[in-house]
């Protein structure tokens, strides 16, 4: 599964595919407006009904997951409900499947689920850096039941190793692709992912390290309301390094000047719920920098979207700097 080598699908098409599922899969209860909300590896749609209801219609992006992959997702979220980790719940459809599909071209479908919604406000570091506290806490909790889950015999989810994160056939596609990257960068990036790959070897991947993960665990896939906070958006869920959700938390703000402070925050939080060894702490220079990479390849298949381009002309430098502090030591 590549990002760059699947199809584009135009947003009118999306648009047209999201109401024609809404009115054949679907009870008439959950049927309403369909407003779209953001447009990246999948199209999400607010549904609101007549009787002032509101759902989140997610489509998914044409390849990047399979329906089993999918179902797998919901059983985790199921999961983590019943543990008392608030997290969306799917509506099911009239067919008594999560997972509904639509065709878009002869072999082609899209998959897509229905969520209730949540009600909330993403938590920002420009206003309290605590919040990085509650985000590692939250954290925490979904190591810990991971930890402890007993999966289904066939649950499958995408693998967050080295080479499908940052190697030339990354899942999110190749970094020497990055919007406004200097191929001058390419020899110190391959120096650094060398050393990063030495670093993971000799940390390993035993089962205290390694796992399911939500691996795209930002502040803005936290929603806050009153003294509730949700956890959303698992579409990347999958088996990495659980180290990994810190270096996600920070994601395209690594060369931020109050990066320390977040994740001072962070760890304070995390270490609330669990304890992290000194290996693992010793660790998160080399999971910044892998995630800093890996989301310079995103912005060479995501190109075009309204995210990249709020990066701006110097984050690619941005990161060929931070390369060049990590081999100094000097990243955190």
């Amino acid at each position: 599964m590549s990002t760059a080598k699947q199809e584009e699908i135009g947003l009118q098409t999306l648009h047209d595919v999201a109401i024609r599922t809404l009115a054949l899969c679907y009870p008439p209860h959950v049927q309403g407006q369909v407003t779209l909300m953001c447009h990246s590896e999948n199209a999400t749609y607010r549904v609101d009904t007549p009787g002032g209801h509101r759902y989140a219609l997610r489509v998914h992006k044409l390849g990047y997951h399979q329906k089993a992959d999918i179902e797998s997702e919901l059983d985790w979220l199921s999961a983590l409900q019943a543990s008392g980790i608030r997290v969306p719940r799917p509506i099911i459809g009239l067919d008594g499947h999560y997972v509904q599909h639509a065709e878009v071209g002869v072999g082609k479908e899209l998959n897509m689920v229905l969520f209730n919604w949540v009600n909330g406000t993403e938590p920002t570091a420009d206003i309290d850096v605590s919040a990085f506290m509650r985000l590692g806490a939250i954290t925490a909790k979904l190591h810990q039941h991971s930890q402890r889950w007993k999966r289904p015999a066939d649950f499958r989810r995408i693998v967050w190793d080295h080479q499908s994160m940052v190697g030339p056939k990354g899942h999110w596609g190749n970094w020497r692709d990055a919007v406004n990257l200097d191929s001058n960068a390419f020899g110190l990036i391959e120096e650094v992912l060398q050393r990063v790959d030495h670093e993971l070897a000799s940390y390993g991947q035993d089962d205290k390290r390694y796992g399911l993960i939500h691996a795209d665990l930002r502040l803005a896939n936290l929603l806050v309301h009153h003294e509730q906070t949700h956890v959303i958006d698992f579409d990347d869920c999958g088996f990495g390094w659980y180290m990994h959700d810190l270096a996600s938390a920070v994601s395209f703000y690594e060369h931020h000047e109050r990066l320390n402070d977040w994740i001072e925050h962070w760890l304070a939080g995390y270490a609330a719920v669990t304890r992290l060894s000194e290996h693992d702490i010793d660790m998160i220079p080399t999971f910044i920098i892998q995630r800093r990479i890996q989301l310079l390849a995103w912005t060479g298949t995501h190109a075009d979207t309204r995210q990249v381009r709020n990066l701006g002309p110097n984050w690619a430098q941005q990161s060929v700097n931070l390369c060049g502090r990590y081999l100094k030591n000097e990243l955190i």
